[in-house]
């Protein structure tokens, strides 16, 4: 399955799939909580260096992701 981000402005919430990205209303909550929490996180350490810190999560993500495919 390929990621569509949400199109702004084409975002629908009826049914079980947005129209505009295609996602599932339940993937889309999931990762704005998944969001959040990382949010809440750099917020609670007082991060001033905020777009490193995601630098940093985006590059870790990738890494282990590879990881994961490679192992398979």
């Amino acid at each position: 399955m390929k990621f569509n981000p949400c199109i702004s402005g084409l975002c629908t919430e009826d049914g079980t799939h947005c129209k505009g990205c295609g996602r599932s209303h339940k993937e889309i909550a999931e990762t704005k909580a998944l969001v959040m929490n990382i949010v809440n996180f750099a917020k609670k350490q007082g991060y001033e260096n905020t777009d490193e810190f995601a630098k940093f999560i985006n590059k870790n993500i990738a890494k282990k992701l590879q990881e994961l495919s490679e192992s398979q």
